[in-house]
């Protein structure tokens, strides 16, 4: 990239565009550390819902994530065939199911985790500790307003 663009950009007053590009920087990086497990940024997320005691639905997981639930489906079925996850009757609506990860699903969680955390370390390197925390607050409020 050209040095101006960096400097004197015309986008680099858009706030959109400077989080899109965050995110897609944050996201190449994740995605490279997710590849070794066999997982992408959707999937790994979707694991995560799992591996939490949420108990979680399809249906709440594509709320959370806001995602289309078609989106969720494919990716809980791909989960549930590798057999990370299972689907299992939600104690609170039989006729519901919950997403569960499987023992396989917990130890490629946490290996996954710890590749994850690492590439969020190097993504996040160029601000410091405390810089660290405001952006994780502010992001926080960003994405689950009062």
């Amino acid at each position: 990239m050209t040095s101006d663009l960096r400097t004197g950009g015309p986008l680099l007053s858009d706030t959109a565009f400077l989080l899109a590009r965050a995110n897609a920087n944050s996201l190449a990086a994740t995605h490279a550390a997710l590849a070794e497990h066999g997982l992408r940024v959707r999937s790994y997320t979707v694991l995560a819902l799992a591996v939490s005691e949420a108990r979680l639905s399809q249906r709440d997981i594509a709320e959370y994530l806001r995602l289309d639930p078609s989106q969720v489906v494919a990716l809980v079925d791909d989960l549930q065939q590798r057999e990370l996850v299972s689907r299992e009757a939600d104690p609170n609506d039989r006729r519901a199911k919950v997403v569960v990860a499987t023992a396989e699903g917990r130890r490629t969680h946490a290996r996954a985790e710890a590749a994850v955390n690492a590439a969020e370390r190097g993504t996040l390197s160029v601000l410091d500790d405390d810089e660290q925390a405001v952006l994780r607050d502010l992001l926080f409020r960003l994405a689950f307003p009062a």
